[in-house]
């Protein structure tokens, strides 16, 4: 008999789009004689319809978006009770963060990927640098700064934004990924264009050191308390950065599958991104990014993303087929790791005994 399991995607985030692709991608591959999926729909106003819904059209969706939030999330909860695993394809805010997370977890439900602190840690930028940096893992100089301070304290933020290192400077909202609302500024009227834009998108901003022509290495990595990591792969972006339009919208950017790097430094990268992702307690999967100095040859850690794309051209999935994992294999894998972190916290006594 297939297992029931559950695929939520959408979601309220400027990632609603990539959540799309990457939901549909997962169904295309899970194998319906070993899963019988119910699909949930989150809209970006936040409400929640079933995948009949969904998949009826417009009209329908508009009807079930005439009810109230609550009352939309309270329709689609008995739902999540009969269900053996549930599969969160979201991206950004309100899935990847760990509000989603905490919603299972109070569930007592296993999941796919991060639990509520890998996830919260993993999304947010600013906080993700400085576990890094206590952990003795490199990256490049940051200034975060909150959307108040940008609409009302601009002219005192840009001279310190300033003073982090020369143009170019990134700007980048630190809880959200996809190259949404990610601008590279060269003078001070880019900055301040880029400030705003990223304020669009989020309360915390990340202002960080720009490298002139960096090379851009991925690796994925796989498991829970004992986590691996495939071969990096590098991004040839077609456009100045790896942009959201280069990612999804004409897939123009190249992809080298291996890396061309020494082995010392895939040895390397590999162990960053596995030592990264056990710093922030992440479980079933994430990718992780670096930036290498094409100048000084100096390795940086960029960032985490604890549920990356699973579109046909993610880089999650294709580094572990490079590797010798299948899609629908690398699916299978990442539902048994939710079932097995699941019973390891059934393990947790929850009263206390005198």
């Amino acid at each position: 008999m297939p297992a029931a399991g559950g695929l939520i995607f959408g979601g309220r985030s400027g990632e609603h789009e990539v959540s799309l692709r990457s939901a549909q991608s997962v169904l295309n591959a899970l194998d319906p004689a070993k899963y019988a999926v119910t699909q949930m729909v989150i809209t970006q106003e936040g409400l929640w319809v079933s995948g009949e819904e969904w998949n009826a059209g417009k009209a329908k969706r508009e009807a079930a978006s005439a009810a109230s939030l609550p009352a939309s999330i309270g329709a689609l909860l008995p739902l999540l009770g009969g269900l053996d695993v549930i599969f969160p394809v979201l991206h950004g805010s309100f899935g990847e963060d760990g509000a989603l997370q905490g919603l299972l977890e109070m569930a007592d439900l296993p999941y796919v990927g991060c639990g509520v602190l890998g996830s919260a840690v993993g999304m947010d930028k600013g906080l993700f640098k400085d576990v890094m940096l206590a952990n003795h893992i490199p990256v490049l100089e940051t200034l975060v700064v909150s959307r108040r301070q940008v609409e009302t304290q601009i002219e005192t933020l840009l001279p310190r934004a300033e003073a982090l290192a020369p143009y170019p400077l990134f700007v980048k909202p630190a809880n959200l990924g996809s190259s949404v609302g990610i601008s590279k500024c060269r003078s001070r009227s880019d900055l301040v264009e880029g400030l705003l834009d990223a304020a669009r998108y989020d309360r915390r901003i990340l202002i960080e050191r720009g490298l002139i022509a960096p090379r851009e290495i991925e690796v994925s990595v796989l498991g829970n308390d004992d986590p691996v990591a495939s071969i990096p792969g590098e991004v040839l972006p077609s456009r100045e950065f790896y942009s959201y339009e280069s990612k999804y919208v004409d897939g123009s950017s190249g992809l080298l599958i291996p890396a061309p790097l020494p082995a010392a430094l895939v040895e390397q990268v590999q162990t960053f991104a596995v030592q990264a992702f056990k710093a922030i307690d992440a479980a079933g999967l994430a990718r992780v990014d670096f930036l290498l100095d094409k100048e000084t040859g100096a390795l940086y850690l960029n960032e985490v993303n604890t549920m990356p794309g699973f579109t046909e051209i993610s880089m999650y999935p294709k580094l572990w087929a490079a590797s010798g994992l299948s899609y629908p294999a690398l699916l299978d894998r990442l539902i048994e790791l939710a079932l097995e972190r699941k019973a390891d916290r059934d393990r947790t006594q929850r009263k206390y005994e005198v």
